[in-house]
């Protein structure tokens, strides 16, 4: 396994934290509440947590289109 003991992180560490972080925009928690400390770590939740807010604005445009449409 790949794993910078200087660091303290890996590949598995960093894709959960993206998940987790994912997941935490999912529900509407605030970005300043990302619970890791390691740059790179964190570096992955907020990426995670910035992808999921597309991902809900590109969702909501798509709603907003198709209603547009039909109206």
């Amino acid at each position: 396994m790949a794993r910078d003991i200087k660091l303290g992180w890996d590949v598995e560490a960093l894709n959960k934290a993206y998940r987790q972080g994912y997941m935490a925009a999912s529900m509407g928690m605030d970005k300043t509440r990302c619970p890791y400390r390691g740059e790179v770590v964190v570096a992955a939740w907020e990426a995670g947590w910035d992808d999921a807010g597309d991902a809900i604005r590109e969702k909501r445009a798509m709603d907003d289109d198709l209603f547009s449409r039909i109206a």
